[in-house]
């Protein structure tokens, strides 16, 4: 790359000069490295003075030239590099190849003497020179197992010696001198063995020292066994044995205790371990559990009375109030049980190698002995409170209980951080269950729960009932014959809460409860005690009170209850509900307000319809009980078909009776107001509609009669408003409306009217068309009511009007009604041929050529 830089001037312009490093460079660039070789060229030109002469490439040219010669020379050395480190690297496989070669070799040599070992140890009687090598190898084992074995027969002669030497030396002197020895030189191990021997020497004494034992076995009292005579024994070795057992247990017991003191676990270990060798553990087992500080503690406490206010106790039994939850006394037993358990499960799984009898041991005495006895306490306390009282604490109770028992399963015990081992998970449930059979076992439960309802329910009802047995019932018939059975379930009801409150077991705050649920005080007498007609109607209010009562119920039934007896104890709860408040309440209700409305069909007085707006209540109650039996107390019957379809059955049944009591109470009233308009409008005068006095006619609003009854429908308007609502009340009005239009219409037809008297007319029909749309109709029904209108119309224009009018009539009516014209009954929207000539002839000018001229037309 030099050459060109020969000289002091060169023939043609030089380039720049490169070496290897500038290509080596990590930053080398090749877009940098092209703007340098464009900029020197264009440098030189600038130098040069020509700045319009063409680029000279001929410097660069000879740049590459160089810098590809260079390349050249470096990939032949690259080349020849690469062809040295190939050679290497052939050679050095070669010599690794070898390498394995030869130690695979060794490999398989070892391979074969470790086998050639293996024979020589397993196969003795070889024939072979090998044979007496490999007999060596297993002859060797052969003596160290006989050696084993010789060793435990010496040990074996060892005990038996020391033992027929501590038998001799009871049997002769009446001491135990050589195992007391033992025992003084203390450790687990010593502790052991001295109470092995002493459990082999009672043996011993049984079958050697019978009279010890109250046993003659060939032994006589005066000393003469099979023939031969015995010298008399002073000391009696069961005793000796027994007091020294005693001794041996006591010690290691009262060991054990001072170690729990010093939280020592391994000398508890140690000691537990020896015990449960002695006597399978069952003493220390005992001291532990019964001398627990928790336990004499309880003990001391177990007289306390239960620490529940009267305030609280009274809330408890009163069944608008929310029950207060667990007592006090037996929530901080649960309490500390759980603080303990966990405490102690750490310390027994420490000091007992046979940990979990231990702690089922210990679980049994909390719950068997701590947490029954406080249960029972407050249970007992609650049943004299009242019966609600008792059924609240023992839902209670077994709440907290059980979220004892589930925190104990999570925790894990002597298995923290693990849950509870399968076995202690079971003792747990055991106990939970054994805590609550004696309560809910057979129907036991379930009848204290509809006990209390039925207190419950005839407290709330018994005013209701008390109006409703004094009120005026039809004496025959079929309304008596319809509410006979009603009427019997309401006077048992009535009846059963007397005979309650004259009970001699029922306690003073359940007395007092009952009064107050029914609004009475305990000196009234049956006969004295004033109701009021509210206290006979239905209310919400009422009804949601027993259906809370009832949830409650329900929600105990199904915490307390066997899943298996869940469907049967529901179907009770449906029939307790369908009875009280499906029959004596509802049912009751709308009988009163039936008899009440067919009473006055036939009134000769304008009818009272008060008893209307006692439906709407029971429709609500009745919608709410139907929901609830429905979503709740069937669905919880599904696990049993046969219940199931028994409540379905049942609630149907119920139902249905409520509605049919309800339709005939609202068939009932169409006939009560119907016989009514029709009463009043009999009494409309025949000259009303042929006024003589025009001014009067103008002054006056309307007749007498039309103003009567819009007031009378107006009256029934705002009670069938709080009656009905809906679709019910839409049906109904077009109903009643279809009547009463047939009614007005036909009644139009009796009387004649003049031309004053037109205007008399058209006035009645737009007060009874106005007072008639207050109700919400159908369409259909309110072109009927339209068509009245019509009326008015046809006596006041001239007779080029009716000629008009006639063209647009209806030739026959599509439905006709009872007893009346072709429109009467029907929902035509316009009059037909006949209705239209009755009305036209009722016209004082009926008989004028024009009048006469437009019904010849018809």
């Amino acid at each position: 790359m030099d050459r060109a830089s020969v000289g002091s001037r060169a023939l043609f312009p030089r380039g720049p000069s490169f070496t290897l490093e500038d290509f080596s460079n990590k930053d080398f660039s090749v877009r940098d490295f092209v703007e340098d070789l464009a900029e020197s060229a264009v440098s030189l030109n600038r130098r040069s003075g020509t700045t319009q002469q063409a680029f000279d490439p001929k410097p660069l040219i000879r740049t590459f030239e160089n810098a590809l010669q260079g390349l050249g020379n470096l990939s032949e050395e690259l080349q020849q590099k690469e062809s040295d480190l190939l050679s290497q690297v052939r050679r050095a496989e070669i010599s690794h190849d070898q390498t394995l070669d030869t130690l695979g070799r060794k490999l398989d040599q070892s391979i074969t003497q470790f086998e050639a070992l293996d024979i020589t140890l397993n196969n003795p009687n070889g024939n072979d020179r090998s044979s007496r090598g490999e007999a060596g190898g297993n002859i060797a084992v052969q003596i160290g197992e006989k050696l084993e074995e010789l060793d435990r027969k010496r040990r074996r002669a060892l005990d038996a010696n020391f033992l027929i030497q501590c038998w001799l030396q009871l049997s002769e002197t009446g001491e135990l001198t050589s195992l007391q020895n033992i025992q003084r030189q203390g450790g687990s191990e010593n502790k052991v063995r001295c109470a092995v021997i002493a459990q082999q020497l009672m043996r011993i004494s049984q079958r050697l020292d019978p009279a010890s034992w109250d046993h003659t076995n060939g032994v006589n009292r005066n000393g003469v066994t099979n023939g031969t005579t015995e010298p008399e024994k002073t000391h009696n070795t069961r005793e000796i044995l027994e007091k020294f057992c005693e001794t041996l247990e006591q010690e290691l017991l009262k060991q054990f205790n001072n170690s729990y003191r010093k939280q020592n676990f391994d000398d508890m270990r140690e000691c537990a371990k020896v015990l449960y060798d002695f006597n399978g553990g069952a003493s220390v087992i005992a001291v532990f559990v019964n001398q627990h500080q928790f336990f004499i503690d309880r003990d001391q406490l177990i007289t306390d009375e239960v620490t529940m206010d009267g305030d609280t106790w009274d809330q408890l039994a009163d069944p608008d109030s929310e029950p207060p939850g667990v007592e006090p006394s037996l929530q901080s037993l649960i309490d500390e049980v759980r603080i303990i358990m966990q405490e102690e499960s750490f310390i027994i799984k420490r000091a007992f190698p046979y940990y979990e009898t231990v702690l089922i041991k210990f679980i049994q005495r909390v719950f068997q002995q701590s947490i029954q006895q406080r249960l029972e306490m407050v249970l007992e306390k609650a049943n004299t409170i009242s019966t609600l009282a008792f059924l609240r604490s023992l839902h209670a109770s077994r709440t907290y209980i059980s979220a004892l028992i589930e925190d104990l399963k999570s925790h894990g015990l002597t298995e923290h951080p693990e849950p509870c081992s399968a076995q202690i998970t079971q003792i747990l449930d055991q106990q939970m269950e054994e805590l609550f059979v004696p309560y809910i076992m057979s129907n036991s439960y379930i009848d204290r729960e509809k006990k209390s309802l039925e207190e419950l329910f005839n407290s709330l009802l018994f005013r209701f009932n008390i109006y409703h047995s004094r009120r005026k019932k039809a004496p025959t018939g079929f309304m008596a014959s319809l509410a006979q059975q009603t009427n019997q379930l309401m006077a048992s009801a009535k009846d059963a809460y007397l005979e309650r409150l004259e009970s001699s077991d029922l306690t003073p705050t359940q007395k007092a409860m009952m009064l107050r649920v029914a609004r009475v005080q305990e000196t009234d007498d049956n006969n004295e005690i004033e109701v009021t007609e509210e206290e006979g109607s239905l209310t919400t209010a009422n009804a949601k009170r027993m259906m809370t009562w009832l949830a409650e119920s329900v929600r105990r039934t199904l915490e307390l209850g066997s899943q298996s007896d869940t469907p049967k104890d529901v179907a009770i709860l449906l029939n307790l509900l369908m009875t009280n408040m499906g029959q004596v309440y509802v049912e009751t209700a709308l009988e009163a307000a039936l008899e009440k409305a067919t009473s006055q069909e036939n009134s000769k007085t304008e009818p009272d319809l008060s008893y209307l707006p006692s439906i709407r209540p029971a429709v609500t109650i009745t919608s709410i009980m139907s929901r609830f039996i429905s979503q709740v107390l069937i669905r919880l019957a599904e696990s049993n078909t046969t219940v199931r379809r028994s409540m379905e059955a049942q609630a149907k049944m119920g139902i249905e009776a409520i509605e049919k009591k309800a339709n005939s109470i609202m068939k009932s009233t169409v006939d009560v107001i119907v016989n009514w308009v029709t009463k009043s409008l009999g009494q409309q005068k025949k000259l009303d509609f042929l006024p003589k006095d025009e001014l009067g006619v103008v002054e006056s609003l309307q007749t007498p009669t039309c103003t009567s009854i819009c007031l009378f429908l107006s009256r029934c308007t705002k009670l069938l408003n709080q009656s009905i609502d809906g679709q019910n009340l839409e049906v109904f009005s077009s109903e009643l409306t279809l009547a009463i239009q047939r009614l007005i219409f036909e009644h139009f037809k009796k009387f004649k009217v003049n031309a004053t008297g037109g205007l008399m007319v058209t006035k009645d029909i737009a007060k009874y068309v106005a007072t008639l749309k207050e109700w919400p109709l159908s369409k259909e029904v309110e072109a009927a009511v339209e068509l009245l209108t019509e009326i008015g119309y046809l006596f006041i224009i001239g007779p080029e009007a009716l000629r008009e009018r006639s063209r647009n009539l209806a030739a026959t009516s599509s439905s006709s009604g009872g007893g009346g014209g072709g429109a009467a009954g029907s929902t035509n929207r316009k009059l037909v041929k006949a209705d239209f000539k009755a009305f036209i002839q009722n016209r004082d000018d009926a008989k004028s050529a024009g009048v006469q001229s437009v019904l010849a037309s018809l």
